[in-house]
């Protein structure tokens, strides 16, 4: 791991408690602080108390899914710009077309490993900071 994740922010927004307690655990042993929520409401609700540097959504939520989840953190001017992730245990272009339609940068699928959450953070931070970066 050649990135640094330490104090970096991150959302992880699942219904499936065990998914969201192995990100939790993967995230904060890389230094990173970890805040989760169990549906698109309950994150909504923490989000602007947390303000997140990267988002991780499940598609398949009760309530409120990982689409429309996206479509309301991307429409809201203070959160239009921080990154979201959309997971799915689809592996489907029509899921990875409908994450990019709402607004969503990454797609990684379910169940995930330490390496492949690692990758897409990467890019993610990576991506980040070279847009940050003046020219």
């Amino acid at each position: 791991m050649s990135i640094n994740f330490e104090a970096l922010k991150v959302m992880v927004i699942d219904d499936s408690n065990t998914i969201r307690r192995t990100a939790e655990t993967i995230l904060s042993k890389a230094g990173c602080e970890v805040v989760t929520a169990i549906d698109g409401f309950d994150s909504l609700a923490k989000i602007v108390d947390v303000v997140p540097d990267v988002i991780f959504v499940d598609i398949m939520m009760p309530r409120l899914d990982g689409y429309q989840t996206c479509a309301l953190i991307k429409n809201n001017n203070e959160f239009k710009e921080t990154p979201v992730i959309m997971l799915s245990s689809k592996d489907g272009l029509f899921d990875k077309a409908k994450g990019r339609i709402v607004g969503a940068d990454e797609y990684l699928t379910k169940p995930f490993s330490k390496n492949e959450l690692f990758e897409v953070l990467e890019r993610i931070v990576t991506t980040k900071s070279a847009e940050d970066t003046p020219v």
